[in-house]
């Protein structure tokens, strides 16, 4: 006989359908992850520490994440995560806290008005096999940018420099390994001695790549994927996409936020050198995904 699937119950509700947003790093999930937050009934997480440990163990070493206790640990954290208690925002990333108006300790909402959970952790997307095992049910919408903004973005982010730093390459790190994008054993030296631009591009390639992936292999009713550049420049249609998706009312404002990054900003961000390798790397995945050549 087949077990029924496990429901996992927060704060007293039961969490179906919950959303998870997916990218590469400076794609624009932390954009949509702040429209959700305010969007009525949600009660959206970015990147509290009890999915962040999760998350990053499964990105140094994917073959945690095909054991038999990985859905369990990933359910078990976001089910931490998603907790309102009333000093929970105080755990939160500051990111997360900007987001939510969150000015003291907590909590950004009220657990009477959740009904529905999400997730816009950075680097999620690397978990996301174990997500849909843990969540059957779920939603995800995953974020597309052009690759030289996203370099660009890493380039100037102290945080996703960090994991290109030696030392964080410990004997727990597996290879290949689709994380850092490094496809091949033999291919780990090479990257060692790249520029930083480079292995931002890698890492671009390697969550394009996923992205396809999934595409390929998720029901359409469970997948979503927008582009940063139609988030940004044509909010209304965007938003009006995801709210049919999600079957619910999801806020724009913070679309029109004057701080969102701009579209094309690589065009003065970018060093020529940087450029010229982001775009012999990534160039197939730049074709493909239509965004021409400088």
């Amino acid at each position: 006989m087949r077990l029924p699937p496990h429901i996992l119950v927060v704060n007293g509700i039961k969490v179906r359908r919950p959303v998870f947003l997916l990218g590469a790093p400076h794609s624009g999930v932390d954009l949509l992850a702040r429209a959700l937050k305010r969007s009525p009934g949600f009660h959206v997480t970015m990147g509290r520490a009890s999915v962040a440990h999760v998350v990053y163990a499964f990105a140094r070493k994917p073959s945690i994440a095909r054991t038999s206790g990985a859905v369990r640990v990933m359910r078990d954290a976001l089910a931490e995560s998603w907790q309102v208690l009333p000093r929970s925002c105080g755990e939160c990333a500051e990111p997360c806290r900007e987001a939510g108006g969150v000015t003291g300790l907590g909590p950004c909402v009220s657990a009477n008005d959740v009904t529905r959970f999400g997730d816009g952790s950075p680097d999620l997307l690397y978990s996301a096999p174990v997500l849909l095992q843990a969540f059957p049910d779920a939603r995800f919408v995953q974020l597309i940018r052009d690759g030289r903004d996203v370099v660009a973005g890493m380039l100037g982010d102290p945080a996703c420099l960090a994991w290109f730093k030696p030392a964080m390459l410990t004997e727990q790190t597996e290879f290949p390994n689709a994380f850092l994008g490094v496809n091949k054993d033999e291919h780990l030296e090479r990257w060692k001695t790249m520029p930083a631009a480079g292995k931002s591009a890698l890492r671009w390639r390697s969550a394009v790549r996923m992205s396809a992936e999934l595409r390929r292999t998720l029901p359409e009713p469970q997948l979503l994927t927008l582009r940063y550049e139609d988030l940004v420049d044509r909010p209304p249609q965007s938003v009006a996409t995801l709210s049919e998706f999600l079957e619910t009312r999801v806020s724009k404002v913070v679309l029109y936020d004057t701080a969102v990054p701009k579209v094309g900003a690589w065009r003065t961000r970018l060093r020529r050198d940087d450029l010229e390798l982001v775009e012999k790397v990534a160039r197939e995945e730049l074709r493909r995904l239509g965004y021409r050549k400088s």
